[in-house]
This record gives structure tokens, C-alpha cells and sequence, in this order.
């Protein structure tokens, strides 16, 4: 029997259910795959030569990846999710109560559906591989698990695991999968067929039992409803403390699984679909799933046709950001690494932090010794420039000066072969100036990196009026294979991440003139949804580098008659650094687990007496400053299109995710509300809040930035 998604295979007395899903380099969980379930299984069950199923997958890397987004669009009503979630759920009850013992033969992704269609099989195996995984990632597009996730991986592998799983969406490698009793046995890849059908014949006429392999505390903790109320209670505190009430579908996701626990397995599933339907029509989940898509098309390269073959990459500083670049590139990319600082013992201290990063992977067994001895391989420390002599391209992430970038992109060029492209870490240079220093202008790019690189996922990739097509399509391609998510920008000063975000932390300076106190700023935007305060994040990326972007980007907007304030130049020559000088707006002290509001700050800014600004105003002025910026790039063609402007301000800068970025953002709230907020904010406080001309035009026309 052949169908479009699904093929059946018996081998002797058990059947193997193939998923291979036609023209896709993914099997999801879609409207095709479940109504070809019923027939197959039916099938299944009439033959009496059948005594068991294998369920595996033909596809490279995954099992099921997860559910087809694209099906979340069509719903407009929660009648239309009803009609996909029900039948979803009835076939998987049906595979639960099936008959026949069924094992769930796992390789790669095992997400979200996917998990939920292994949960309802009667036992899983799985390879040792790093590219499986397991999880329930649904909380990260603002819904839940729609497919009874919420209700069998707790009687699986124990409430409170199954709440660190789901409430996060992190995702589950192998060996803690067995550890926990998510899969019950675990081979070598090319095994996995083999063992499948050996275990689903060992389950043949027998009572499937599962091994409870919860700790005693767990189990006494998990065993009673008073003491359940417990974990609820703290899993709700843990919750509210990490979203400040933004994000619905957590609580949501408790709310079933309590349900559940305490009522039964069907009034949870109940519950669990009528929240389901809740939030996928939710703004909330709207705004997570076109970042989702977003993230999906920015992984294909329009450049792609001009891309040049990439083997080795000089990475020239082996701090911070020179070290994390050089690793993101071994790792992820498989490129080889020169790491080149100004002497060897400072490349190799570079060296060393990478080893300890990707030595903690192997700790933890996400990744093999091998694995990590080929990663290090890769990188070579070095204090020449003559190891640059086989480079394909070089990255720098040296002093912010113009003469030093000049100078080094000089020594690089004498050094490296004429096809080298030399890329910029710069956060505010603009890309054209550096390009004054090179004798090929057209090879020089910006590929803006944020710190740490290795958990940021973005790369702000920055082209001049003079680069190549095949430099830019290039440094896209290096990007993917790092891992990132690429946006591509006009050059201009701070292109567009640094450029947001400076109107942004100014005005947080401002308000500080005006006598707000720290922690109200700082709390106002987080509740707003920003993951850090302006002033946290100040002490983070160094006030010393805002003074710096503060002497570019200054003279830039007071054009416009945005003045900036000075205050971050005082403070620099006062010696506030922020973290890395144990001082900032913060007090940082090493046996203080909290850092401290640095009250003696405020000298700086007109005395300590302090008043109470309400949230609404800092939110709106804060909030507004960045979102009329974003407006601007795209006026001023610094911006190619609305979507990169949404992922550069989300990926790059933390903009509240639940709201999708400025664009969209402006799309859910109405373009003339925006307007009108922005004009009543000119008209308080001046003409840095004069509205960019593309708002006006939007709120006139009625029109969107996304169809």
C-alpha cells in the first residue's frame, strides 16, 4: 500500500509505517499526514500475519519536526482550529489504544507534534546521534503542545520534568532522554531499524509496563494533589517572574497539565485544546510565528548565485567577540580558524576560552570527544600575519578607531591572497570610511556580530554602495553556516541595529536628567518586554563604547535636531565602564550574588533627589524613540525591507518578541494610533519624536508592512 506521505513495509510479523513526506526535506505534522494515518493503520490492524509496528522515518535527520506552521494561517476562527486539532487528537488516541504494540524508531528532530505522535506509541528508540532531539518548543510561538503533549509526557517521565521542558521548550538530547524515560533504548544509527523491530517483537502479547524513573523526592513531591499544588504554585512564581504576565501560553500550559493531573487524562486534553485554539488566534502567537517565518526565509541567501567557496577564515582578535566568532565558525561552519591577536599568549588565552565553552558540551554529553577534538582542530592561535596567507576571508573585531582599522585591513591585505575579503566587526563605523583604507573597496563588508556570539543569533551583514554582490552573497553564506540569522543592510552611520538603538538608550539618559530613578526605567521596559533594562544593558555593552557610538552617531542625528545628551562622555572620563569596571550604573562587587543600583551615579545627573515618572510615559517615550528610528532606516533605504528591520530589532536588540518587531508591531496596533502617540510625544517634548514621513504615509493610506 503506497500513499503520498506514508508507505507500509512488513518485514516477517512486523510492519515498518514510513513517513516521508513528498518534495520536503522535513516530515511535519500536517492535515495530509493525518488523514492518511486511519487507512494505514486499518490496514495494520485487519492483517493478522501483523503482531507489531515499527514507525520510522526516510527522511536524513528528522523523525517529525514538528507541526506544519503554514496550517496556523488558515485559521480564522476557533471553529477552523477545532476542525485540525480534533481529528489530530482522536488518531492519536487511536495509536495510544492500538491493539498492536507500536515503537517509535527515532532519528533527528523529534519536536513539538512530533514528540507528541512518539508519546503516544508504546515505546521509542532512539540513536546516540547529536542531531536527535527532543522537545516541546510550542511555548516559544506562544501556544502549547495541541496534541495531547501536555497530558503524556507528564505520566511518562514525572511532573516536574515534564514542566522544565515545556515551560522552557528547551530542547532534550539522548542520553537524557534515556536518563529521564522519554526513550527506552538508545543505539548507533545505522542500528536503528534493526533494534526497532527486535524490541517492537519482545513487546508482542505482552503487558507494556513503564519503569518509573523519577528520584524519590520526585515521587513523594508528585504523588499527592496537595503536594502537587506545591509545584504548581512555584512553577506559576517561576513563570511571572521570567515573563512579567507577556507571554499567556505558560500559564496556559500549567493550566492543562493541573487540569490533567487532577481531573484526567481527557479533561485535560479538552483543556488543552480549547487553550490551543485561544492562543493561536492570539497577537501574542501572530507575532511569534511571522518571527518564526521570518527566521525561515532569512536562510535563504539572495546572493546565492554569486557566492564564492569559503575553506579558511583569519580572525583578527581573540577577545570577547574575536574568540566567539572564531568559534561559532569551527563549530557550526566546519571552516578553518586563524586566531590572531597582537601575541601569541593572547590568542591562546582566546583559544583556551573556546576549548572551555565546547568542552562543557561534552560534559554534558550534547556533543562526543571527537566531536569536540575536531572543533579544535580547526582553530590554529597565531601573532602572524603571515598565517594569513592562505585566508579566503578575514574577520576583524579590533579597537573601535578608524586608523586602527585601517592599519590592520592593510597588514591583511599585503598578507592574504588578492581574493581576500576583509569583513568588519564595527558596531558603528561606517563600512564606506574603512573601505578609504583598502586598495579593493568592493571586497570590504561589515559582518556585525553581538556578544556572546555564540548564543546571539544574529549577524548584521553591512554592503557600501561598492561591495560585490559575490562579497556580500559570500559573507551570507558564512553566516548561515555559523548558524545566524543574516539580515543585510545599506551602510550608514551605525547601520541599523546600533543606529535603533542609540535614540533608544539616549533617551533613557534623558529621563535620568529629568530625575527618574534606575530601577524605574529599568523596570518599566522590561515589563514593556524587553529581556534587559537600558541601564543594564549599558553597563553591559560598556558605557565606555556608548561614549563611543554617542561621538558618531551625535553629530548624525542632530541633524535631524535630535540632540544627544553628553553624559556618557563624563562618565567614561570618570571612570564608570560599567561591568568591566565593577562600576556603572550598577555596583558590581564578587561576593554580592545581586548587583546594587549605583546611587552615587546620579551626581551625573543633576542629584540624588529622584522622582516617580509614570511607566506609561518611559514606555511610550522609550519604546517610540526605537520604533520612529526603525521608520527612518527604511525611509533612508538603510533598510531593505520590513521583515529585516523586525528581525534585527528582535534577534540583535531584544525587542519584545510577543510583539513581533517595530513593523509588525505598528501593523497590530494601527498605524494612525502610532502616529498619534508620536505626535502628542513631539508636541510634549520636542523634535526628536517628529514623526518619520512613512508613518504618516501608512496611517493616511490604512496601509501594512505585512499583507
Amino acid at each position: 500500500m503506497n500513499m503520498n506521505y506514508l508507505s507500509l513495509e512488513k518485514r516477517n510479523e512486523v510492519a515498518i509505517v514510513w513517513m516521508d513526506r513528498q518534495n520536503e526535506k522535513m516530515n511535519t505534522l500536517d492535515r495530509q499526514l493525518v488523514s492518511e494515518f486511519p487507512g494505514i493503520m486499518k490496514e495494520i490492524e485487519h492483517d493478522e500475519h501483523i503482531k507489531a509496528v515499527v514507525l520510522a522515518s526516510k527522511k536524513e535527520d528528522n523523525f517529525i519536526a514538528g507541526a506544519d506552521l503554514n496550517v496556523l494561517s488558515s485559521f480564522k476562527t476557533k471553529e477552523d482550529v477545532f476542525a485540525f486539532t480534533r481529528p489530530g487528537n482522536e488518531l492519536l488516541n487511536s495509536l495510544e489504544h492500538f491493539k498492536k504494540p507500536i515503537v517509535a524508531a527515532i532519528h533527528g528532530a523529534c519536536l513539538g507534534g512530533g514528540l507528541e505522535v512518539a508519546l503516544a506509541c508504546d515505546s521509542r528508540v532512539c540513536t546516540d546521534s547529536s542531531k536527535t532531539k527532543f522537545g516541546l518548543p510550542e511555548v516559544k510561538l506562544g501556544l502549547l503542545p495541541g496534541g495531547g503533549g501536555t497530558q503524556r509526557l507528564p505520566r511518562l517521565i514525572g511532573l516536574q520534568k515534564s514542566l522544565d521542558i515545556m515551560l522552557t521548550g528547551k530542547n532534550v538530547y539522548p542520553r537524557q532522554a534515556k536518563r529521564m524515560g522519554l526513550v527506552d533504548v538508545m543505539v548507533h544509527k545505522h542500528a536503528l531499524i534493526d533494534v526497532a523491530l527486535e524490541h517492537a517483537k519482545k513487546l508482542i502479547g505482552k503487558k507494556i509496563e513503564k519503569k518509573d524513573l523519577r528520584s524519590m523526592p520526585e515521587k513523594l513531591l508528585e504523588s499527592t494533589g496537595l503536594t502537587r499544588g506545591i509545584i504548581y504554585s512555584q512553577a506559576k512564581k517561576m513563570v511571572m517572574k521570567q515573563t512579567l504576565g507577556n507571554y499567556p501560553a505558560p500559564l496556559k500550559i500549567l493550566d492543562c497539565i493541573k487540569t490533567g493531573m487532577e481531573r484526567g487524562f481527557y479533561a485535560g486534553q479538552e483543556a488543552e485544546i480549547s487553550h490551543f485554539a485561544e492562543l493561536v488566534l492570539g497577537s501574542e502567537s501572530k507575532a511569534l510565528v511571522n518571527l518564526f517565518f521570518g527566521m525561515t526565509e532569512a536562510k535563504k541567501n539572495p546572493w546565492a548565485e554569486h557566492v564564492k567557496p569559503v575553506k579558511k577564515i583569519g580572525m583578527l582578535g581573540a577577545g570577547l567577540m574575536g574568540s566567539g566568532i572564531a568559534q561559532v565558525s569551527a563549530e557550526n561552519g566546519g571552516y578553518e580558524v586563524i586566531l590572531k591577536d597582537r601575541d601569541l599568549e593572547s590568542a591562546a588565552k582566546g583559544y583556551q576560552s573556546i576549548y572551555k565553552d565546547i568542552n562543557k558540551k561534552t560534559k554534558k554529553r550534547i556533543i562526543k570527544k571527537f566531536e569536540e577534538d575536531q572543533v579544535m582542530a580547526r582553530i590554529q592561535p597565531s601573532a602572524k600575519y603571515s598565517d594569513f596567507k592562505a585566508v579566503d576571508v578575514v574577520i576583524e573585531a579590533v579597537f573601535e578607531d578608524i586608523n586602527v582599522k585601517h592599519s590592520v585591513l592593510k597588514e591583511c591585505e599585503a598578507a592574504s591572497p588578492e581574493h581576500m575579503i576583509f569583513a568588519s566587526n564595527t558596531s558603528s563605523l561606517p563600512i564606506t570610511d574603512i573601505a578609504k583604507g583598502s586598495a579593493k573597496p568592493e571586497q570590504v563588508v561589515g559582518m556585525h556580530y553581538f556578544s556572546p556570539v555564540q548564543k546571539m543569533p544574529l549577524l548584521e551583514i553591512i554592503k557600501t554602495e561598492q561591495t560585490a554582490d559575490w562579497v556580500t552573497g559570500t559573507a551570507y553564506e558564512i553566516g548561515n553556516k555559523q548558524g545566524k540569522t543574516n539580515i543585510v543592510v545599506n551602510d550608514g552611520p551605525g547601520f541599523y541595529t546600533t543606529r535603533i538603538l542609540a535614540p533608544y538608550m539616549n533617551e533613557a539618559l534623558v529621563l535620568l536628567e529629568e530625575g527618574a530613578k534606575i530601577e524605574d526605567v529599568e523596570k518599566a521596559m522590561k515589563l514593556w518586554g524587553f529581556p534587559v533594562g537600558p541601564m543594564a544593558l549599558f553597563d553591559e555593552v560598556g558605557i565606555d563604547v556608548a561614549a563611543h557610538i554617542n561621538d558618531v552617531m551625535g553629530p548624525f542625528f542632530a541633524k535631524r535636531g535630535m540632540e544627544s545628551t553628553s553624559v556618557t562622555k563624563d562618565l567614561y572620563n570618570a571612570g564608570f565602564f560599567g561591568r568591566k569596571s565593577k562600576k556603572g550604573f550598577y555596583l558590581y562587587e564578587d561576593d554580592k550574588k545581586k548587583k546594587e543600583v549605583n546611587t552615587g551615579i546620579y551626581s551625573y545627573f543633576g542629584g540624588s533627589n529622584r522622582k516617580s515618572i509614570d511607566f506609561k510615559v518611559i514606555q511610550e517615550r522609550m519604546g517610540m524613540m526605537m520604533v520612529n528610528e526603525a521608520l527612518w532606516c527604511l525611509h533612508d533605504n538603510i533598510l531593505l525591507s520590513a521583515k529585516d528591520g523586525d528581525l534585527g530589532a528582535i534577534l540583535g536588540l531584544g525587542f519584545p518578541p510577543f510583539k513581533g518587531g517595530p513593523f509588525f508591531w505598528i501593523d497590530t496596533v494601527g498605524a494612525d494610533t502610532v502616529l498619534a502617540t508620536m505626535q502628542k510625544l513631539e508636541k510634549e517634548y520636542g523634535t526628536r519624536f517628529k514623526p518619520c514621513p512613512i508613518l504618516e504615509e501608512y496611517a493616511k493610506a490604512g496601509k501594512k508592512f505585512y499583507a
